[in-house]
């Protein structure tokens, strides 16, 4: 066997991570929240976790401003459409806690507790400069959890609810169609959800078995909202 490791970036699927809404304030008039995978516990005295943001984002603004953040641990049922609306909208352009289940804990900071099992409140304390990300450690000044549910693993939320990377997450890696390639599968150029028929959408009420055209005109992508006119079909 050689001795040559060669560069394989889908190695990086494999290590665990977990699935987080990541929230966070400038003000009292104005919160934000985002999708995370790269959440976890750095020291147990004292308690303290460490989450890696894109900079280009506007949850990693409030926390840069606040030095503030709580973390929702997803459940194993959290639907996709609302992984996709904290996950593939941006804060700058719609109110993504408006309707959605919160509390406000000890720091002030909005923490979603719709789909989550568990929450912690987290005071910034260190900073670490990752590239295109920024790793933000801080002390635990609050945890509290939910239900008895089961959190959601990133390898479940790709495998079963075959959700899909965003490109600003540090994890991302860039889609291989030819790995996807089926005649009878369909992607999302927005984001690059497969709808796959055998599968279907249950989330959205989409049996298995369900042809992409047969889909209702009304269906849209169940991670980022795109409508059926931004799929193309996936060729051999």
């Amino acid at each position: 066997m050689s001795s040559t490791v060669r560069l394989q970036p889908e190695a990086l699927h494999r290590v665990g991570y977990g699935l987080y809404v990541v929230s966070s304030r400038r003000n009292e008039d104005s919160a934000n929240g985002q999708i995370a995978n790269a959440l976890m516990q750095v020291s147990g005295e004292p308690m303290a976790v460490a989450v890696c943001l894109n900079k280009k984002n506007l949850t990693h603004e409030y926390v840069s401003a606040s030095r503030l953040f709580a973390a929702s641990i997803l459940s194993e049922e959290t639907p996709l459409p609302f992984i996709g609306k904290f996950g593939f909208k941006s804060g700058r352009d719609i109110d993504k806690l408006a309707g959605v289940e919160t509390l406000t804990g000890v720091t002030g900071v909005p923490i979603v507790t719709q789909h989550a099992t568990a929450c912690l409140e987290v005071e910034v304390e260190r900073e670490l400069d990752v590239w295109t990300h920024t790793l933000f450690v801080g002390r635990v000044v609050g945890a509290r959890v939910l239900n008895d549910a089961r959190p959601m693993s990133y390898a479940f939320y790709h495998d079963v609810k075959r959700g899909v990377t965003p490109r600003s997450a540090p994890s991302y890696v860039p889609h291989q169609d030819k790995e996807e390639a089926s005649v009878s599968k369909y992607k999302c150029i927005v984001c690059g959800y497969i709808y796959d028929p055998s599968a279907g959408d249950p989330d959205s009420g989409v049996a298995p078995g369900t042809a992409f055209e047969d889909l209702p005109d009304d269906w849209v992508c169940p991670v980022c909202g795109a409508g059926k006119s931004e799929f193309e079909k996936v060729e051999e």
